[in-house]
């Protein structure tokens, strides 16, 4: 089976071509799903993507699935708990921005019904398909995750730059760079 090259960057590994198959590129609509995308993408700041993918269990079990109402409610002292944990990335700020971003997230649907809803506004709710040939094709970031990037640190969100964002956009489907040989690039 042909995937995107990016996978083969890797050492081979189930669950990275897991997250590819099923998850990757694919139009995501739940909040807390978003909410966990948001946040393997800020943990990725500077680190590798395989990092976060091997230590997604262990964040999950500590972010209790990424439900943002939890997330919303953890303090400095659960901060301090969380900086013991080998588990996963012991980032101090990364941390601090996670519980920030759930808050945020929290703004964002009240003003506006969902943060699904809020995003996919961006894309007139059409995922864009970029028709990525060669992997080397995809930019890091472009006009729309400036555009994201600047809205959502306007509404309080944190370690979200426009490289972040773009590959948040791609995580979440917004953005289909599966390459045009890719199995997957029709799928969703």
């Amino acid at each position: 089976m042909q995937r995107c090259a990016w996978v083969d960057n890797y050492p081979p590994n189930e669950a990275m071509r897991v997250y590819h198959d099923t998850e990757w590129g694919k139009p995501e609509y739940d909040d807390d799903k978003l909410f966990e995308l948001l946040s393997l993408e800020t943990y990725q700041t500077g680190l590798s993507w395989q990092t976060v993918i091997d230590k997604r269990e262990r964040f999950n079990e500590r972010f209790e699935g990424y439900v943002i109402a939890n997330v919303a409610q953890y303090d400095e002292s659960y901060v301090e708990n969380l900086l013991q944990d080998a588990g996963i990335i012991r980032n101090r700020a990364k941390l601090l921005a996670t519980i920030n971003n759930a808050k945020a997230m929290q703004r964002v649907q009240q003003e506006f019904g969902s943060f699904a809803k809020w995003l996919w506004e961006f894309v007139d709710n059409t995922p864009i398909d970029h028709q990525i040939v060669h992997s080397g094709d995809v930019p890091a970031q472009d006009a729309l995750s400036q555009q994201v990037s600047k809205a959502m640190k306007k509404l309080g969100f944190k370690f979200v730059g426009p490289v972040t964002v773009y590959s948040f956009l791609q995580g979440a489907g917004l953005i289909n760079d599966h390459e045009v040989t890719c199995a997957f690039h029709d799928v969703y």
